[in-house]
Formats: C-alpha cells, structure tokens, sequence
C-alpha cells in the first residue's frame, strides 16, 4: 500500500484487528521509506447484481437507495434500526445468493416486503400501497385483511392492530 506522507509503495502492517461486526479489518501500517504510520481498513467488495427497472433500465444495486425506501416506510413506526439493518442485509444476502448478473427490481420489492412484514404491519401496508400502485381504498382494506390474516401470533404481538377489532379473534 502507498504510504500517504512520501508515497512510496512498500509498508510494513504493524497491527490487525478486526472492525465492527468482523465485516472490516483495520490495519495499522508503517512505510519503510518515512517511518510515518497510518491505518488502512480492508473491507471485502462483492459484486452485487445489475437491477433492471420496470421500464427496462439497468441500473447498479444502490444500497442507500434500499435503505431510504424502507425507512421512509418504517417512519414514525416502533421499529428499532438494527432490525431494519439485519433486513437490509437479509435483502443483500438474497441479492448474492441469487447468483445472477441482473435482478429485476419486481424481485428486490418483493423481498423488501417479506421484510417489512414482519417488521411492522403499518411499514408492510405503506410500502405496499406504492410498490403496488394502490388505486383505491379496496385494494388497502384487500391487503390489510390478508396481512392481519397471514402473520403468526409471535410476530402479531410486536404490531399495532391496522383495523380495529372488537375483541373477536377469528
């Protein structure tokens, strides 16, 4: 590695430790030439499939661009960041696993929403009534039955009700 201070091309790695969850290494180094010590940190880069748009585009998977989606549905919702963080790597592990070149966006949507489903049922219903292009109230009340249906007891306990029960459990 290139010493930052002289430039010159040999350095010696003085430390290593592991960063964070282990997903980094950090590195202390020193430069042979200078003496000068700096730290590098190692992380490790895959190559994440090509999304192809609705329309055809294709476009680089943008982490952040995942991140904000599902933030923006999980606003002003009891969820806690490390469960959106274990959720967007859940999506990212399913993007590598998939082993393709190119994904189709419809696919990543469809994972985002297992995702919020069992984050939050007002997260699930929001991000639904956009990816799914809503158009009318049928279609929310269509998709909040099903979902209210659907989830099992240990993830129901951790939700807000979406409709109002009156005390039936059917």
């Amino acid at each position: 590695m290139r010493c930052p201070f002289c430039s010159h091309l040999v350095t010696k790695v003085k430390d290593s430790r592991e960063n964070g969850e282990g997903d980094q290494v950090r590195r202390r180094r020193e430069c042979v030439a200078c003496g000068s010590r700096f730290t590098s940190y190692e992380t490790v880069e895959l190559n994440l499939p090509r999304i192809i748009k609705s329309d055809n585009r294709r476009e680089l998977f943008d982490e952040d661009k995942l991140r904000s989606g599902i933030l923006r549905a999980v606003e002003k919702c009891p969820v806690e960041m490390e469960r959106v963080e274990t959720a967007i790597s859940n999506i990212k592990n399913n993007l590598r696993a998939i082993g393709e070149r190119e994904v189709k966006s419809i696919k990543i949507g469809s994972w985002v929403m297992e995702e919020l489903k069992g984050l939050d049922k007002v997260a699930f219903v929001r991000f639904a009534s956009v990816y799914k292009t809503f158009a009318e109230l049928g279609d929310f009340i269509e998709e909040i039955e099903s979902l209210e249906h659907e989830l099992p007891p240990e993830l129901k306990k951790n939700q807000l009700d979406l409709l109002e029960s009156d005390g039936d459990e059917n």
